[in-house]
């Protein structure tokens, strides 16, 4: 698993600071308050599988067949491990042009930061597009795509 999600409590116990941007709030269905909340609420979540990447081995609940959700729920109840929840972000939504038209769909947009003897944030960035109309997947490996990120001022 990632170590992300713990980004804030490391933050806190190596520089005693609290983060500025919050992290999105995630389940680690490992541990057993968690799993429970999962659990009742997959409708409304989308789990990930933590050994996935590309947007395999995921359940979003608002989008997801009662059958999808039952196979996740007996997934999670095998190996609790194997898994983390996150609420259903309403994504950003930016024009794109496809099919000879400007359409809307959802974007991440995925900043950069350069790291050596001074930290420099990069004026644009990656951003993911789900390309597929109305999905909230924006990995490549999923029919996803990417575009151009313009900065018109910092």
């Amino acid at each position: 698993m990632g170590t992300r999600i713990y980004v804030p409590q490391m933050v806190k116990y190596y520089l005693d600071e609290d983060i500025i941007i919050p992290n999105v709030p995630t389940f680690v269905c490992a541990e057993e308050s968690d799993r429970k909340h999962v659990l009742a609420r997959l409708p409304e979540l989308v789990v990930k599988a933590v050994g996935e990447s590309g947007g395999y081995g995921m359940l979003i609940g608002p989008h997801s067949t009662k059958e999808e959700r039952e196979e996740f729920r007996r997934r999670i109840q095998a190996e609790p491990r194997n898994y983390i929840a996150q609420p259903t972000l309403n994504l950003s939504r930016a024009p794109c042009f496809l099919e000879g038209e400007v359409q809307a769909r959802h974007v991440d947009l995925r900043p950069y930061i350069l790291y050596g003897e001074n930290v420099t944030l990069v004026a644009g960035g990656l951003t993911g597009v789900a390309l597929r109309r109305g999905s909230l997947v924006v990995n490549s490996s999923q029919g996803g795509g990417s575009k151009d990120t313009w900065v018109l001022r910092q």
